[in-house]
């Protein structure tokens, strides 16, 4: 029988490290998934164990190719963000893979924001609101004055995702999806590093910035195959929407955090956005995202165990709650407001009273209500001078139809979708070089989409 034409992805998560063969209609045919054990770096702190990494990435794409039933003729990467691997001179590895959770000395902070203009100046500039090692920038300056010894061994510095492409290729490329999600490197404005960037001479630890499309052809067990440069996760997992889908959408990915993505908004951030928690990230287009977060998901796990111990049921059983017209009527009909002063990370209902409620299904509603209120706030924020004609939503609220309906509520003039697309982020890295490997369209029913209205 003849080998199914494939591409490889490699999707590297904080806790699953995940290996797909899809076919030529983006179809999973192979699936891999494992966890490491954390080790920790040299101050105790956990992390994710590079060497390891590195061992099952290599030993795992050489069993694929090796696997008769498949032809392997592509394969990229996706990795969370935030994360260097930096490389010595020998091609190894010189420090351990940091963890952008672990805390950022504030004096060295303090020092450099005073360097460079100070906080506002420069988050405004890079999109990138102030977040210590989660500016991946920062871990480099921090190496540089405290690790100064590491610092000149280092030739490159890796984002994860370009780190497991280089493990593959033996090449060693930078990729804008990675260098413009609040790594606090890019200058959104000019295009280019930041100033201080050059400053600090950290542009001679970066590597050309090649385009996230492309590839580059390797040999691996005498099989010739394009590989790709690798792009960071968030930016991947919209792919896919914006490939299937050409009028202007918002896109808000539900998960602990609620974040909305618009894809058409070029406008620049503001101070007063980048103060409501909104950032930029670039797609693999070259255009700025902007975004929105609201911490709705983890209040919502908060709220749910209140509720399950007052009215003594199951922590999941809103999960059988269906949307009441009636009772939402009820809540809008109050003469309470749902403003709160707690900002965009807490809604009204942490200040209400449960005693007040007749009933779980009646709480649940008022407790998605003020969620939907708060939420309304957040993804209002990324709104621009193009009509947003469509919301998608994805990730665990999509699978909620009280919240879907109050969602629709909240945005009457546009159509509002439940939306969902297995493995988005692999499917995403796989699309972004479709061009290079597979001769077919790209699939019209990648995205399944739900309707949402107030009444349906």
């Amino acid at each position: 029988m003849k080998p199914t034409p494939v591409i490889a992805i490699f999707d590297i998560g904080k806790t699953n490290k995940k290996f797909f063969l899809f076919n030529e209609q983006y179809q999973i045919v192979m699936e891999k998934s494992v966890q490491f054990a954390e080790v920790a770096d040299e101050d105790g702190f956990p992390c994710d164990d590079v060497q390891q990494l590195a061992i099952w990435v290599k030993q795992t794409i050489y069993a694929a190719i090796a696997i008769d039933a498949f032809d392997v003729r592509a394969i990229n990467f996706s990795a969370y963000g935030a994360s260097f691997v930096h490389i010595n001179d020998k091609g190894e590895t010189v420090t351990p893979l940091y963890n952008y959770l672990k805390p950022y000395p504030a004096q060295l902070q303090d020092t450099f924001y005073k360097t460079y203009g100070g906080e506002l100046n420069l988050s405004v500039a890079t999109a990138s609101p102030v977040l210590g090692n989660l500016n991946s920038g920062m871990q480099l300056y921090r190496i540089k004055y405290e690790q100064s010894e590491v610092f000149a061994q280092i030739q490159y510095s890796l984002h994860l995702p370009q780190f497991i492409s280089y493990l593959i290729t033996g090449k060693m490329y930078a990729e804008i999806t990675s260098i413009g999600c609040h790594t606090g490197l890019w200058d959104f404005t000019k295009k280019q590093y930041h100033e201080w960037v050059y400053t600090e001479e950290l542009d001679e630890k970066f590597p050309p910035v090649l385009r996230s499309d492309t590839t580059v052809d390797i040999n691996l067990q005498n099989k010739k195959i394009k590989a790709g440069i690798g792009l960071h996760d968030s930016s991947a997992a919209l792919i896919p929407y914006l490939t299937c889908f050409s009028e202007p959408f918002i896109l808000l990915s539900t998960g602990t955090w609620c974040i909305s993505m618009n894809p058409f908004n070029e406008e620049s951030l503001t101070a007063a956005e980048l103060q409501q928690d909104c950032l930029c990230y670039m797609e693999y287009h070259r255009r700025p995202v902007k975004a929105a977060r609201l911490f709705a998901g983890n209040e919502h796990e908060q709220q749910v165990k209140i509720l399950a111990a007052h009215f003594k049921v199951s922590v999941d059983d809103y999960q059988q709650v269906v949307f009441a017209a009636s009772l939402f009527k009820k809540i809008t009909e109050r003469n309470e407001t749902s403003d709160t002063e707690t900002g965009l990370y807490a809604s009204a209902f942490t200040k209400r009273q449960i005693t007040d409620f007749v009933s779980y299904e009646e709480a649940y509603h008022q407790l998605i209500y003020d969620i939907i209120c708060q939420q309304k706030k957040s993804t209002s924020l990324i709104f621009s001078a193009t009509k947003i004609t469509r919301v998608f939503v994805d990730g665990g609220f999509a699978k909620n139809p009280v919240y879907m309906h109050m969602l629709a509520a909240a945005f009457p003039s546009m159509e509002v979708f439940a939306a969902s697309v297995s493995q988005a982020t692999s499917i995403g890295a796989a699309l972004a070089i479709h061009a290079h490997w597979n001769s077919h369209p790209v699939p019209g029913d990648m995205v399944a989409l739900k309707y949402y209205t107030l009444t349906k």
